[in-house]
Formats: structure tokens, C-alpha cells, sequence
């Protein structure tokens, strides 16, 4: 419940419309996955379109209203599969293609091997951003948190990938908000970054056809 109800806050908060607004078509298409048992990511929401405040109600209100699915742990690279199989498939014709990966640990029981997805995904033209939320202090051999690092490494991927780091649970709608509005407005290079946050969603995949 925590995960859906930050998405369809940040969703339907109007710093994020007035950034879909201004961007080149002024509209974005979103769909929602649960994501976690191996081979199993479930599609919740189909493809919607947002392009104001009524649209991004309707979705939100969707979501909300959607059962939550049955997941266990930790299937990424079966999410990425599944988010680019949709993106391929979205009935639009994307100028930017967007998939969202938040987790608390790395790719442990996929299928699809999270970088061989990555890869796959990165082939057709699509942007991988990940959200660590980090779970201890341990760190990774560049001082970087060890999650960040593993994200960074098997994850993300693609024109202007970033990493965004979460400290906790406590703060998660505020995050995505945040992380929402950077990813809609951002340009930039295909070196994965990270960036700080301050919290996120658990076994969610986004896909999402940007402006």
C-alpha cells in the first residue's frame, strides 16, 4: 500500500503535472508493474495516458484500486524483461523510453539476469534508472554505498541513467516525487550517476514512455 499511494501522490502532485506540461509533447505514458517472484512480474496498470490533472487522477485512482500482487524476492532482471516487452508494445510512439527499477537488494533469483536485461533494454533505445534503498552502511570498493555500486554495475543503463539513493522507508512518497520530476525534465549523457534521495518504493518495475 505504501508503494501505491507515494506513486499516485507523486503522480498527482502538481509540481509533476506542470513538468509533464512542459515538455515536448506535454503528456506521458505510464504503466505500473509488481514485480519479485522469478518470472513472474505482474502488469497492474496498463498504459495511461497523463497530460493533466484529470489523467493523472484517473490513473492514480486505478492504482489504488488495483489488488496487489502476489511477489516474493528479488527478480529484477525478470522486471526489466517484462517492462521492455510493454514498452515495445505501448500504443504510442515515445520520443523517450523509461524504465524504473527500486529495490532494497540486488538481482538474486531472476530468470533473465538483471545486466543481460539491462543490455537487452539498452538495444532498443531505453533508459533504465534504478532507486537503492539501502537497507545497512556497508560500501562498495569506490566509497559509494555496496547497493549503489551493485546498481550502478547490473542496472542501470542507457542516455542519461542515473542511480537514485534512498536512506529509508520513512520519507518514500517525498522521494519519488523528487525522483518522478528529475526523471521527466532530465537530458544528459548514458553514464550511469547517482544522485541523493531520501526514500523509495520495494519490488516495483515502472515502465514508463516519456515526452
Amino acid at each position: 500500500a505504501l508503494q501505491k499511494e507515494g506513486i499516485a501522490l507523486a503522480v498527482t502532485d502538481p509540481v509533476i503535472v506542470s513538468a509533464v506540461q512542459a515538455g515536448a509533447r506535454r503528456k506521458v505514458a505510464i504503466a505500473y508493474v509488481e514485480w519479485g517472484t522469478p518470472g513472474a512480474p505482474r502488469l497492474v496498470v496498463d498504459w495511461t495516458i497523463i497530460g493533466d490533472k484529470a489523467s493523472a487522477e484517473s490513473f492514480a485512482a486505478t492504482l489504488l484500486a488495483a489488488p496487489r500482487s502476489a511477489q516474493s524476492y528479488n527478480a529484477i532482471g525478470d522486471a526489466i524483461a517484462l517492462a521492455t516487452n510493454l514498452i515495445q508494445k505501448c500504443p504510442c510512439r515515445p520520443m523517450r523510453s523509461v524504465i524504473d527499477i527500486s529495490g532494497d537488494n540486488r538481482d538474486l533469483r531472476s530468470l533473465i539476469p538483471a545486466p543481460l536485461a539491462r543490455d537487452v533494454a539498452i538495444g532498443a533505445g531505453i533508459t533504465i534508472n534504478a532507486l537503492a534503498i539501502l537497507q545497512d552502511d556497508r560500501r562498495g570498493e569506490s566509497g559509494k554505498p555496496l547497493l549503489v555500486e551493485i546498481y550502478e554495475r547490473e542496472v542501470a543503463g542507457g542516455p542519461g541513467a542515473f542511480v537514485y539513493v534512498a536512506q529509508d522507508r520513512r520519507d518514500f512518497t517525498r522521494a519519488i516525487r523528487r525522483k518522478m520530476a528529475l526523471e521527466i525534465s532530465m537530458r544528459g549523457s548514458d553514464r550511469p550517476r547517482t544522485l541523493p534521495a531520501l526514500s523509495g518504493p520495494y519490488r516495483r518495475a515502472q515502465a514508463a514512455a516519456r515526452d
